[in-house]
Formats: C-alpha cells, structure tokens, sequence
C-alpha cells in the first residue's frame, strides 16, 4: 500500500461507523488531551497523540504537544499517517527511527510533524474494529523499552474504554424504540462518561494515596452510590494491604489492615487473577469470597464488584465497591469501573512516585548538610528548610569550617536550580570549597577564586552565588574581625544595639564566562554584634519587588536582634517565607558568647 492508497480495511463500513458513532472530530476533546498529556508525562515524550484514522484523513481529538499548525488544525492527509498501519495490521507499530525504517521512511510526517521514534498502540470498539492508535512520538531515534511498551498499551485498553463508552452513549441517543428506557440509558452512559472525565481531572491533582482513596470516594458517591469503596495495594511480599481504612469502623479496618493475597476476599482474589469479580448477592460473596462473608453480614453489605488495578508487572491492587443492596452491574457499568481503576492505578503509582522522589530528595539533602563544628568562642544557630512545592530541594546550603583555634570559616551559598540536580551540584560545590579552606590558608576572595578555577578546569559547569566569611578574634584581644568575600549573594547583616547595617561589596556569582577580580572586606565587630546570613529564599517571592522585601527583613531584625539565635531564625522564617515558599531556604547567625560554645542547627524536609 502506497502513501497515498487507503486499503480496503481503512474504508469498511463497520468502521467507519463506529468512527462516526464516537461523535469525535478534528476538534480538541478535554478528556482525551488530558489522556494524551498522561502519556507525555509518563513517557517523557514530547507528543501524544488519540489519533483515529477515517477513509481519507486522519483526526486526533486528543494530542498534547503538537507544533503549530497540526495542534490547531487536529488532523492530517493519509499521507502523513502512520497511525493508519496500526489500523490496517490490527498490531501496536513501534519505530525507533522512521528516517530509516521501511514502513515508513519517506512519510512527510518524519519533516512537516517532527516524527521520528514512535510507538502506536490499537484503539478498538466492541466489535474489534480498529479505530487508530494512542501513539506516544519522539523528535529523535528511540529504543522503546518494555516497560514503556506495557504502560502504553494500559493506557490504550482505558483509551478504548472510554470510545466504547461514548459508541454506547450514541447508540443509545438514537433509538427510536422505546424512548423512554433509551434515553434513560443515554443519560447514564452521559454520567459515565462524565465520571471518568472528572476522575481524569481528579485523580491528576492527587499526590499521595490517601488523596486518591478521598477522591474516588467523592467521584462515586452520587453515580455509583456505593456503601464503601476500598482501594487495596499488593506489598512485596503478596500481602494485601487496605488504603481505605478511615470509611470502615476502627475494629474493621483493623482487621483487614495486611492479609495474605491468598484470602477469599473481593479484593484478593480480583488482584490475584488479574480479572473483575462480580458479586451481585450475598450468595455470591458466600460462594466466591466466604472470607469476606461475616464482614458484609456485620456492616450490612449485600453485593459487590472488584476490578484489578493494572501495574507494569500485573495488577498492584485492586478497587472495591460494595453495596447495601443487591447489585447487578451491566456491562457499561463494568467498562466505566475499568477505565476508573486505570485511572486509579496510574494516580497510585505517581503517588509512590512523588513519595519516593521526596525520600530520596530528604536523605541527598540530610547527607550534604553536616552538623555544625565547635564554634568556641562564637555561638552559631543555622537552619535549612527544603521548598513548600516542587521537588523540596534545592541547591541552597550552609557551612562552618573550623581553621584553627581562633579563626572559624563560615559559608553559605545557593546553587541555581530547584530541584534533586541542584542539590547534587551544591553537594559538589560544598566539598570542593570545604577541601581547599582545609588545604589553602588564604584570604576569602584569594579562596573563592581558585574555587571558580577548579570548576573550569574540571568543566563543572556550576553557577551559585557564595559568601566566605572568616571570623575571628582581633589582635588585641577585645574584639572580633570579619573577613568576607562575597560572590552575587545577598549581603549579610550587621545587627547591634545602634541599628542594621548591611555588610555590601558584592562580586560577580561563581561561574560566569570569564574569572574576574574579587574582594575581600573587614569589619570590626562589637562584643553585641550578632552577623545574619541568608538565601533569597528567605524574602523571594513572585509577588512582591525583591528591594521591598528586603527593606521589611532589615526592619524586622532591628526589633528581633536580641533574641536568642534559634528563636531569632524561627521566627525570621515564619514571618517571611512560612510554610508555603516556593525556593529552599538556609539561614545562619552567629555572635560572639564567651570562651564556650552554643550551636543550634535544625533541619526540616
């Protein structure tokens, strides 16, 4: 078959029916983009596509990520279509470089659409019919991995699902004979329809698992009207463990908080056999799940339905509705409880996900920032606290170096970036910086110089702003010297009994294009001088001019100086950056007390 030449499959009635059943054209459908922004998140592809292949075009009335025009125009000639192979062979196609690949090298999509790596999986009607493909595409040569292969081909079995259901609701809206019972039934495959778009919308805000057990809750109440709903997830060890716990009675859910997978129970045995359980009555439970039995009699349930939830390796768990009164579910009512359980799968395993990124964010950032040293005879209070939002790390930090003696080393700094990469490079950062202040005994500016130096000649491409600080008794014996040099990072401040000064002279941040002269500062301290030193996390904020910010921070140390240094950063970042910032935060102080030490240091993330 030519570019050029629809085969007979493309143009056959039946499909072509079932296409125009679907009520989909070359317009935006919300549900499915959402899907399609599903599949680019979770293939870290730059376009998805719900692409359905008609006589004579194809059309995608969901696709995320398209260039201009396609997105605004939804479709394309058969020329273009590789989603039309998908079609005729009935198959997933999967190329890793559609330049090369004979089935579709010389297709204009590979210039005018960018295609080149692309994975195509069938979407089906109940008949079998092929209607396209929910098509994952990369600009670039891909190898598609299995486990990206499987997950597509999940969100494709739901992305069928929810075709059928909208073929069910048309079909329904046409009949003419009795009128009455059909358009009751159009109405609820309607609802259906609009549960699984907003379950889409729902479910992609959750970020952990009790968000999820809550929002499927509220999704069903009025549409399914079950007595309980319960989400099970399968541990390492095959054991059953309830996540909906907080809807049953405490003695209830205790008892079914961890049990084998072997149990006779609805969710057990729909996550062991990968495949829905239906219990219409009570005989049912009784015959099919009689571990579960003395439960229904105890809370009153008489029926239920449990539909595995899919997983890359087989099902995770499994979503469980039961009712107070027998219960018959039609199969449209079983495709929604499908769908739904993709759904649920999908938001469960992004869950973990988030889960699992924040833990390992909170041990990287714990192991890079160690506790502080003997301060004698300064006291010394630091504190980091990770985003409110994103990814909770960040590349801000704080240090103190012991030199000798009498001469403490203090640093703070901030990496650019928001995320687990910025972390990591302040981690490299920080130990460079805490290996030559051991190793070269030179002024701050003389220090922070070779620190850039390293990093070009090593090619650390690492851009931060940076304070050096040396702070240590004067010659005389009565007072305190500082030392700073300062590399783009706000200045520190100078609290004592006559006001705030600000401690300026400020340099260009480390690595930028060329090495440049920096400076090192003095200033004598007084015996009631307490130093402050912060990252804009601290005052920065979208909504407000930094200068502004800054101005209300020295105003507010004015009246807060004296208070002890803990209590002086607690209250520092509670007023400014509470529990809702958008960048990390590290905040240090110190002052002189006396020959023993006081050090204060909290971590939070």
């Amino acid at each position: 078959m030519t570019p050029h030449q629809p085969s007979e499959s493309l143009s056959a009635a039946g499909r072509l029916s079932a296409l125009a059943d679907t009520g989909l054209t070359a317009t935006p459908d919300p549900a499915l983009d959402r899907f399609t922004a599903m599949v680019r998140t979770v293939l870290a592809v730059p376009v998805a596509l719900v692409s359905l292949v008609e006589a004579d075009r194809q059309i995608f009335p969901g696709a995320c990520g398209l260039g201009h025009p396609w997105q605004q125009q939804r479709q394309t000639p058969l020329s273009h279509s590789f989603c039309r192979h998908v079609v005729v062979t009935a198959a997933p196609l999967i190329v890793e470089d559609a330049r090369t690949d004979p089935r579709t090298a010389g297709n204009p999509a590979i210039e005018d659409l960018n295609v080149v790596g692309y994975a195509g999986m069938p979407l089906t009607d109940d008949a079998g019919n092929v209607l396209g493909s929910l098509c994952a595409i990369d600009s670039a040569a891909r190898r598609w991995t299995s486990r990206e292969l499987t997950v597509l081909a999940d969100l494709a079995a739901a992305c069928s699902d929810m075709l059928r259901l909208r073929i069910a609701t048309r079909a329904a809206r046409q009949g003419e004979d009795d009128l009455r019972k059909r358009s009751a039934t159009a109405d609820a495959a309607f609802n259906r329809t609009q549960l699984l778009l907003r379950a889409s919308v729902a479910l992609a805000d959750t970020s952990t698992g009790d968000d999820v057990v809550g929002v499927v809750r509220d999704l069903v109440t009025s549409s399914l009207n079950p007595a309980y709903v319960g989400v099970s997830l399968l541990d390492p060890a095959g054991r059953v463990t309830l996540q909906s716990g907080m809807s049953l009675p405490a003695s209830v859910a205790e008892r079914w908080k961890r049990y084998p997978g072997t149990a006779a129970t609805p969710s057990a045995l729909a996550a062991r056999i990968g495949a829905p359980v239906l219990l219409p009555d009570l005989a049912s439970v009784r015959a099919l799940t009689p571990d579960a039995a003395d439960t229904f009699t105890e809370l009153g349930w008489q029926s239920a339905a449990s539909v595995p939830l899919p997983g890359l390796g087989g099902p995770i768990g499994a979503l469980t509705f039961v009712w107070r009164q027998p219960c018959v579910l039609d199969p449209a009512d079983q495709a929604v409880l499908a769908a739904l359980a993709g759904f649920v799968a999908q938001a469960l395993q992004r869950a973990d996900y988030l889960f699992s990124r924040e833990n390992v964010a909170t041990v990287l950032q714990r192991a890079m920032l160690t506790d502080l040293p003997d301060t004698a005879p300064y006291e010394v209070a630091a504190r980091y606290e990770p985003a409110a939002r994103g990814e909770h790390v960040g590349g801000d930090w704080y240090d103190a170096v012991r030199l000798d003696p009498r001469q403490l080393a203090l640093v703070i700094g901030d990496v650019t970036g928001h995320d687990m990469g910025a972390a990591a490079r302040m981690g490299q950062l920080r130990s460079k910086l805490r290996l030559l202040l051991i190793d070269r005994h030179e002024p701050p500016a003389a220090l922070i110089r070779r620190l850039d130096a390293a990093n070009r000649a090593l090619d650390d491409r690492i851009t931060a702003t940076l304070l050096l600080a040396y702070l240590s008794p004067d010659a005389g014996g009565r007072g305190h010297q500082l030392r700073w040099s300062n590399a783009g990072h706000p200045s520190p401040l100078l609290i004592t009994g006559t006001g705030v000064t600000a401690l300026d002279g400020r340099d260009p941040m480390i690595g930028v294009p060329h090495l440049t002269p920096r400076t090192t500062h003095t200033h004598a301290l007084p015996a009631d001088a307490t130093v402050l030193f912060y990252t804009d996390g601290l005052i920065e904020t979208r909504r407000r001019p930094f200068d502004e910010c800054e101005r209300e921070l020295h105003a507010a140390v004015a009246t807060l100086g004296h208070l002890p240094l803990p209590e002086l950063l607690d209250t520092l970042y509670q007023r400014f950056a509470g529990n809702d910032h958008e960048d990390d935060v590290a905040l240090m102080a110190v002052r002189p007390h006396g020959d023993q030490p006081r050090i204060s240091q909290l971590r939070r993330a």
